[in-house]
């Protein structure tokens, strides 16, 4: 990582600050992640962090290939692969898309061929917010019309999301996967 990671279990000098590494210990199940011990440089915005992201992946009605399947194709698109290696395993878990298929999602070129009408369109949506940000109309009704709108705004809300963190993890190197993945950072 391009900054120092801080210690599995740190004891920072503010107890507000204090509460929040409790905090995302206990969203983590007691222990903290190299994604974690990034963000917890700067406490309020892991809080933050922790919070919304919370939310995305545990308190919205997706089903979990559906949310996965996203948050694996935009860790795709953007070489976080640090976030594959954590959402790919999760994607399969859901026990909705054969081991082929979740393996398909990591090459870019795909669209989504074998993907029930769900699925398909959540890949094409997913592309599209993460590719070039503007959903083409098509693609939107799509979505729109095999969703409710709260579930269209939580696959909407899971990409955005995802594009964040990818775009963190990345940057900052997070869990060393330019070296393991060959992502060239010159």
């Amino acid at each position: 990582m391009r900054l120092p990671y801080i210690p599995d279990d740190p004891q920072l000098p503010s107890a507000v600050d204090q509460a929040i590494v409790e905090r995302v210990k206990e969203r983590r199940g007691g222990k903290l992640l190299e994604l974690d011990k990034a963000l917890l440089h700067a406490p309020p915005i892991a809080d933050g962090w922790n919070s919304f992201l919370g939310a995305i992946r545990t308190k919205g009605t997706l089903h979990a290939s559906i949310r996965e399947l996203a948050i694996s194709r935009v860790a795709v698109l953007n070489q976080a692969w640090y976030e594959w290696d954590h959402h790919v395993p999760l994607l399969k878990q859901a026990g909705v898309l054969s081991e082929e298929l979740a393996e398909k999602v990591k090459d870019k070129s795909w669209e989504g061929e074998g993907l029930d009408e769900k699925h398909r369109a959540v890949l094409e949506y997913t592309d599209a917010m993460t590719i070039g940000c503007v959903v083409s109309e098509p693609v939107s009704a799509r979505l729109r019309e095999l969703f409710s709108d709260k579930e269209v705004v939580e696959v909407t809300a899971t990409v955005a999301a995802y594009n964040c963190v990818s775009r963190f993890l990345v940057a900052l190197d997070v869990g060393e996967m330019s070296q393991k993945y060959g992502v060239d950072m010159k």
